[in-house]
């Protein structure tokens, strides 16, 4: 490594700025806010618009590199309809939010490992995506946990 790199601070510090909305839903569901249940359902369509806007990185790296597979593409497409999947319990009034907020968690978790995969994205940027994956994934997963609990479930 050349000590170089490709992302900006400001790139930097929005990226991680990002996690914020996720700490405040959870937090608000863990203090027992009333506005708990309203807290969860904004945490799953924050992580859920972030999901997809990563599979909108992947298509517009794909087009980029001018070398992208079909694969890719489908890959790209995929966080967008995985979301919507996974709203579908809510609209039907089944177990939701939970389940949801663990299954998209977990997804958020290993999408860096489709970044790594498609091979386009440059070593930083993969370094951030890592971080505010974990990151994410991780407070994605415990509203999930939290819900049940704020659910009584």
């Amino acid at each position: 490594m050349d000590g170089q790199s490709s992302l900006s601070p400001a790139a930097r510090v929005l990226g991680y700025a990002g996690l914020t909305p996720q700490i405040i839903c959870l937090a608000m569901v863990l203090s027992g806010h009333e506005w708990r249940y309203s807290a969860m359902a904004g945490g799953f369509a924050y992580a859920a618009a972030i999901f997809s806007f990563l599979g909108g990185v992947w298509w517009g790296q794909a087009v980029q590199s001018g070398r992208a597979s079909t694969g890719a593409y489908l890959l790209a497409v995929s966080p967008s309809l995985l979301a919507v999947a996974l709203f579908l319990p809510w609209t039907f009034g089944w177990s939701w939010p939970g389940p949801a907020l663990l299954y998209l968690g977990a997804l958020i978790l290993a999408s860096p490992l489709i970044d790594r995969a498609l091979g386009f994205a440059a070593p930083d940027f993969l370094r951030l995506r890592w971080h505010l994956s974990l990151g994410l994934g991780g407070l994605t997963i415990a509203l999930g946990l939290a819900a049940g609990q704020a659910m009584g479930v």
